[in-house]
């Protein structure tokens, strides 16, 4: 049997940046729905890293780093790639041609479940225990309840299609999953690099296949709304997201950033409260609360300080 070591836990600085990494990924939901109304998925997931690569290249003198030019570390980061970027990105924005946000929502917020079980097998330091597995159920059912359970009204779809869009969406949960393994093989890069790194394999390995499938100069011009959708998925919720998520990766753990997936919705619901004047619901504020608990449960600090754990 392997020996065990303590799981690392979240500080107040990973649990803010968890927030804002959460708000951050919670507008892509809503930018990609506007996206993909008027530019095939594959196009928009190429634009996304191709933009948000760009920017991350420009910054890096402005920040003093640089990127290794070490043979591993490119093939790495082209594996982080795949798993992070290009895998889920296309399998989200292609479901999202059939079902609604609040349902890939949903079923995105299966990603711990996988990284979890995944963590479980493949690590020494990221166990699943008791208390960690309820913490995911008490969570999941938060997500449900503060969306809404009506959104899981056409979960299983009324034809192949919308079955077949559902299946995308908890594939890229499982690609997410095994990203956020894999990518603890970086602690000691910086996160700007890695990002960087990820996004640049990201926009090299889809190039060519958007080139020759996509011919993107033979699509229409799209709308402004769309135009600036993408804008905002390559600027927020890419480049600045992924430095935001490598530093969390490297500090707190795959288990930890994965609970993300949980603060999605909820970010997504109190921004429309705050920005919008939107009235918050009775049963969302009890997802909300469900999401809260099943996240310090998750962490493991309550049960070390009550000495049930």
């Amino acid at each position: 049997m392997r020996p065990t070591v303590p799981a690392p836990l979240m500080g107040p600085t990973e649990w803010l940046l968890l927030i804002v990494l959460s708000v951050l990924w919670g507008g892509s939901f809503l930018f990609a729905k506007i996206a993909v109304t008027h530019v095939p998925p594959l196009v928009v997931v190429w634009l996304r890293v191709c933009i948000a690569a760009a920017i991350l290249l420009a910054l890096l003198p402005a920040f003093g780093v640089r990127l290794p030019r070490d043979g591993r570390f490119w093939r790495e980061v082209a594996v982080m790639g795949m798993l992070n970027n290009v895998a889920p990105f296309a399998l989200i924005f292609w479901g999202q041609q059939e079902i609604g946000a609040s349902l890939a929502g949903i079923l995105n917020a299966t990603t711990p479940f996988f990284t979890v079980l995944l963590a479980h097998a493949l690590t020494r330091d990221e166990r699943i225990t008791g208390a960690k597995l309820a913490g995911l159920l008490i969570g999941l059912a938060g997500v449900v309840a503060m969306i809404g359970p009506d959104a899981l009204a056409s979960l299983g779809g009324s034809g192949l299609g919308t079955t077949l869009a559902q299946l995308a969406i908890v594939g890229a949960a499982f690609s997410y999953g095994c990203a956020n393994i894999f990518g603890r093989r970086f602690r000691d890069r910086p996160p700007m690099a890695l990002a960087c790194g990820q996004l640049s394999m990201s926009a090299l390995i889809l190039t060519p296949i958007i080139l020759i499938f996509q011919a993107p100069w033979s699509l229409p011009m799209p709308p402004a709304e769309a135009i600036a959708a993408i804008i905002a998925l390559a600027v927020a919720s890419t480049a600045l997201a992924y430095v935001i998520f490598f530093r969390i990766l490297a500090k707190a753990g795959a288990t930890n950033v994965a609970l993300v997936t949980f603060l999605v919705p909820a970010s997504a619901i109190l921004l429309g409260a705050l920005v919008l004047g939107e009235r918050l619901a009775p049963m969302q504020m009890l997802g909300l609360a469900g999401i809260l608990c099943g996240l310090a449960a998750i962490d493991g600090r309550v049960w070390r300080w009550t000495g049930l754990r």
